[in-house]
């Protein structure tokens, strides 16, 4: 059966529209056509400003198409039109199809058009085209038919590929699909609010900055020269202060930020150097997109990443840069922000997913890492977070260890033991989760026999021609965890309650301080809920951080940094200030 004939009209829309960085769309144009009878309508910004809602029906009778829909519902927004009950992101469905596996001309509206052999406008038009939407007007009335000519044939081209691509939708599931890109354009639309004044500091003095703190962070590790970080010195700083280093296969030691990222997890002690590195490695905060009412507003890319989690620019996102520039977020006057997030999310989904009921009862303990190592003998049954501190430590990195898809070598060098400690922790591990394991190893065995998996909604992986086991392994917990964000942000978002970002596996909401409370106890019920609709009834918690004007939201990461700049700063204020003046 043809699931299109379930509505009465079928509308393929799409928007041409002009956005600066940080700023909401603004609307230059709209063409939409009716699937079944070919009825076209064009409509030029002037015309669709004054529309209170859209000039056909977006009621449950009709169902709504895009080509990454998020863009289309933010113009809704800024129209001030209601969003479609039925969407069909035609983007989603093609990354989904084809996820994991090679696409020569990418996942954009021309990459697809190009896989299925259908013709499509060139690549130099629609760049020109492009460039003369993001310019903005006034536009000449040869400009103004050209960017209708232009909009239009991305319909065209919608109407060519969804013949192609429907035998192949999962349709309910697509429409949950569809319904994160109206929550994604919410999202987009509220944006994070910054703190443009200390924004504009750090800007008019980030070189001084940087140079001033070379002197000053180096002076822990003694590593620079200049502005070279050396590799040499690092070793000796290790050395002497006796940090296990992961190591390449070539036996160098491990300079990428990600070993960075995971060693500061576990050695704080190096977590201002990496935070020194990135300020180096080319992050300018001219990138950072803010708008002119003071947020930050860029794509979160929903779908981009192979687990389907969100991956927005890490320059562009408040959340991509180093963790203390996310000081600069900073709620309204009269108003708060809550950063809301699952409580050890992963190790919950895969409990409940493998149903091992070891580590659903590891996880209902509210520690999951104390009652591992009760479970493991490690600590007795009356043991407790205080009392055993060490051992907690340990069992909690061998859990993350195994979320991360370490072995035992990784893990020896993050807590700093012999490879057989950690090799005795993994193997604990196997022994008291023998479920979870086994149900992993299936997982495993699965994909590399049929060649995909995937999530409770649909969400699949293709393992191509070099599978990754231990990608393989972890995606159920990845991309289940993305299923439940996504979920909880449309649940969230329709409840009316202002979502500025999601972060991974957390939500960052703002509310008036006297709508706070009631607010927040009501995003965490709407996540409970989702987390139960994933895994078959089985709850995650939530953890709360709460920040109220003029308090400034601050990752614990990246509060020493954030500390030091400010130091800077004011210090190079006083050097300004005439000495009479004093």
């Amino acid at each position: 059966m043809n699931p299109l004939n379930t509505y009465k009209e079928v509308w393929l829309v799409d928007f041409e529209f002009s956005a600066p960085p940080g700023e909401r769309q603004k609307v230059i144009c709209m063409v939409a056509r009716e699937f079944k009878t070919g009825g076209t309508i064009r409509i030029w910004e002037d015309d669709l400003r004054n529309m209170p809602s859209p000039p056909f029906s977006v009621g449950p009778e009709n169902l709504y198409v895009a080509y990454y829909a998020s863009a289309e519902m933010g113009c809704h927004l800024r129209l001030g039109w209601p969003m479609p009950a039925n969407l069909l992101d035609l983007f989603t469905e093609f990354r989904n199809l084809r996820n994991g596996i090679y696409v020569p001309s990418g996942y954009g509206l021309l990459g697809a058009l190009i896989y299925y052999g259908l013709e499509a406008i060139g690549f130099a038009e629609k760049k020109g085209m492009r460039d003369l939407a993001i310019r903005g007007g006034p536009y000449t009335p040869g400009e103004k038919q050209a960017l209708l000519d232009y909009c239009e044939s991305d319909v065209d081209a919608l109407s060519r590929l969804l013949p192609k691509m429907l035998p192949s939708i999962d349709f309910e599931r697509a429409l949950l699909r569809g319904c994160y890109m109206k929550a994604a354009a919410r999202i987009e639309f509220t944006g994070v609010p910054i703190d443009t004044e200390m924004l504009s500091k750090f800007r008019d003095n980030w070189k001084d900055i940087q140079e001033e703190l070379i002197k000053r962070v180096d002076t822990m590790y003694g590593v620079f020269e200049g502005r070279t970080f050396k590799r040499d010195r690092f070793k000796e700083y290790l050395v002497h202060e006796n940090i296990p280093w992961p190591i390449l296969p070539s036996g160098e030691i491990d300079l990428s930020d990600d070993a960075f990222k995971q060693m500061a997890r576990s050695e704080p002690r190096v977590a201002p150097l990496r935070e020194l590195r990135q300020m180096l490695s080319g992050m300018r905060l001219s990138d950072l997109a803010v708008g002119s009412d003071g947020r930050n507003r860029c794509l979160i890319s929903a779908f981009r990443a192979r687990t389907g989690r969100n991956q927005p620019s890490n320059s562009r996102f408040i959340f991509g840069p180093s963790a203390w520039l996310r000081g600069l977020i900073k709620p309204e006057p009269g108003y708060a922000i809550a950063y809301i997030d699952w409580s050890q999310q992963e190790f919950g989904i895969a409990a409940a997913l493998s149903k091992d009921p070891q580590m659903m009862q590891a996880y209902r303990s509210g520690d999951p890492y104390l009652t591992f190592a009760k479970q493991a003998g490690a600590v007795p049954p009356d043991g407790t977070k205080k009392s055993h501190p060490n051992e907690r430590a340990l069992y909690k990195a061998c859990v993350l260890a195994v979320q991360y898809g370490m072995g035992a070598s990784s893990l020896a060098a993050r807590i700093g033991q012999p490879e057989i400690v950690a090799r005795d922790l993994l193997d604990l591990h196997r022994k008291t989760y023998k479920v979870f394991w086994a149900w992993s190893d299936a997982c495993l065995d699965y994909a590399m026999l049929h060649g995909k998996l995937w999530t409770v909604f649909g969400w699949e992986l293709h393992t191509g021609l070099n599978p990754n086991p231990r990608s393989i392994r972890n995606f159920p917990m990845q991309a289940n965890g993305a299923e439940m964000l996504r979920l909880a942000c449309c649940f969230v978002t329709e409840a009316g309650i202002s979502v500025c970002a999601p972060v991974h596996d957390a939500i960052l909401i703002e509310a008036p301080l006297d709508e706070l409370d009631e607010t927040i106890f009501k995003t965490q019920g709407l996540m409970m809920e989702a987390s139960a609709i994933i895994l078959d009834g089985f709850r995650l918690r939530s953890d709360v951080e709460v920040y109220r004007y003029p308090d400034r939201y601050m990752d614990k990461r990246g509060v020493k940094m954030w500390g030091i700049v400010n130091e800077i700063l004011d210090e190079k204020a006083d050097e300004r200030v005439p000495e009479c003046h004093r």
